[in-house]
């Protein structure tokens, strides 16, 4: 493979791997908060137990994530310099807002968090969870965006000397459009990967905690912990059902400004090649056969104007086709040694399934949620047992997981060959001094070292999730020489 492919292979790797723990740390963070906060109003001593239980797989999954992420920078630097050093001036802006405001305030107040327990009063202890989550949010949002110029580039101007792109406005570029309503899609789609997994959890604690399994912690266990389980995964189901519906909302507006902005992503998302006639609307494909590259696309179950409608927000709205945006992609950026390519249209199949692939695992995600809902209703005697739960119980945050994955790569393809929308194609981006054997060995380090990783969470995880919520203990104020009474 040549430079250019291998470095985009490093990027999709690296980036989609360190993808799968941001949406957890964002829901988690705002769950934990949640029970911690519902502690110390109701003085509960479950929710003191949910908070340290589910705090715990949240810090995990923190420390990990914070891993993959310094990896980032990295890659950046090595594989793409070229792009760096176009959109450097704009790209330092919120990418040093991140670090230094957002991560800084994550990790500060997640270490009070951990070791403030008899150290800190009880109120500045739980605000010290709260900033955390806002920090995780803050976070999101400053590399949404970075991310959201390389989507519409805005509050820039072109220096003619230096060829790079300068800093304009940088309320322009922290209010881009694509910000405004990327930002509470990837939230909220965080938020239904929290739930999710505090619901798969608990439910399958709930269920050991009937059967006597859970009494793995001395003192704990037994079936007098089902309703606490019971609660805590009902909590995640509403919460991962009410984020889901506001992913469905947010995803709409995203889909109407995509097609105002991007417009060749949504007709690469539908397969359209041809603009409809005047007067016709754009159909909507539910299922699609064609050639691995997208060519001759069959359509074997479409809805009428439903494209129309979201990609425009009414039902005769004109939605152009892949052929006729080329054409004028080609008459405005084909001559530019920045924005040449060969071809406009992204790869077809790769965006058509990503974008069906992210909706149906969250509709799967979300299906469990409400059957998990009705499961553990009031009017719903005992706890269910049938052996079916168990795979749904696996399944679904990995639903919500593999969806963000998904909706992420959709987004990052479906702009190709761009690499800032008509600004550089991704191939003008990569390092011109960086050999194919350089990139191999990289690559195949952050692959390793991504592999050693994953089993490190998971084992983490399982480990934990077995051991189950500690004993409550009524927390005290501890003496500078007394040791400390929540550490990991």
């Amino acid at each position: 493979m040549e430079t250019l492919e291998l470095a985009r292979w490093q990027f999709a790797i690296t980036t989609v791997y360190h993808f799968f723990f941001v949406p957890i740390t964002i829901g988690m963070s705002a769950l934990v908060a949640w029970f911690h906060t519902r502690w110390l109003i109701k003085r509960n001593p479950e929710d003191m137990r949910l908070a340290k239980f589910f705090g715990k797989l949240f810090t995990i999954n923190f420390a990990l994530g914070l891993v993959t992420g310094i990896v980032q920078e990295f890659q950046f630097g090595m594989n793409w310099s070229s792009y760096s050093r176009f959109v450097g001036d704009i790209f330092g802006a919120p990418l040093a807002f991140e670090a230094l405001l957002a991560f800084f305030m994550e990790s500060t107040f997640l270490g009070l968090w951990i070791f403030g327990w008899g150290k800190l009063p009880e109120k500045i202890h739980v605000m010290c969870i709260w900033l955390v989550h806002i920090g995780t949010v803050l976070s999101a949002y400053f590399i949404l965006a970075a991310n959201s110029f390389m989507q519409n580039p805005v509050g820039y101007r072109i220096n003619e000397v230096t060829g790079r792109a300068e800093m304009a406005d940088f309320i322009a570029v922290l209010t881009n459009k694509v910000q405004l309503v990327a930002f509470p899609h990837v939230v909220t789609s965080a938020y239904m990967v929290g739930g999710a997994f505090i619901m798969a959890v608990a439910f399958h604690k709930m269920r050991q905690a009937q059967r006597g399994e859970a009494a793995t912690v001395a003192g704990a266990g037994g079936q007098e912990e089902v309703p606490m389980w019971r609660r805590a995964a009902r909590l995640g189901a509403v919460v991962s059902l009410v984020a889901g519906l506001a992913v469905a909302v947010s995803g709409d507006v995203q889909g109407k400004i995509m097609t105002e902005v991007q417009p060749m992503k949504m007709a690469a998302a539908e397969a359209l090649y041809d603009t409809p006639p005047a007067g016709e609307c754009a159909p909507f494909s539910v299922l699609t056969v064609a050639g691995l590259g997208g060519e001759d696309p069959r359509h074997i179950i479409e809805i009428p104007c439903l494209l129309s409608y979201l990609g425009t927000g009414s039902w005769d709205g004109q939605v152009q086709g892949m052929v006729d945006i080329e054409n004028e992609y080609r008459a405005t950026f084909a001559d530019q040694e920045l924005t040449q390519a060969d071809s406009y249209i992204p790869p077809i199949a790769m965006t058509y399934w990503n974008f069906r692939l992210m909706m149906g695992a969250g509709f799967f995600a979300a299906g469990v949620a409400a059957v998990v809902l009705f499961a553990t209703r009031k009017k719903a005697m005992g706890v269910p047992m049938q052996g079916w739960w168990k795979p749904l119980l696996v399944l679904a945050p990995i639903a919500t997981v593999v969806a963000n994955s998904f909706g992420w790569i959709f987004t990052e393809l479906g702009r190709q060959p761009w690499i800032v929308q008509g600004e550089m194609t991704t191939a003008q981006g990569v390092s011109p001094s960086v050999g194919a054997a350089d990139v191999w060995i990289s690559m195949i380090v952050y692959t390793l070292v991504y592999g050693v990783l994953a089993v490190i969470e998971v084992k983490l995880f399982l480990d934990y999730i077995k051991k189950g919520a500690e004993p409550f203990e009524e927390p005290k104020l501890l003496e500078d020489d007394d040791e400390l009474a929540f550490a990991y």
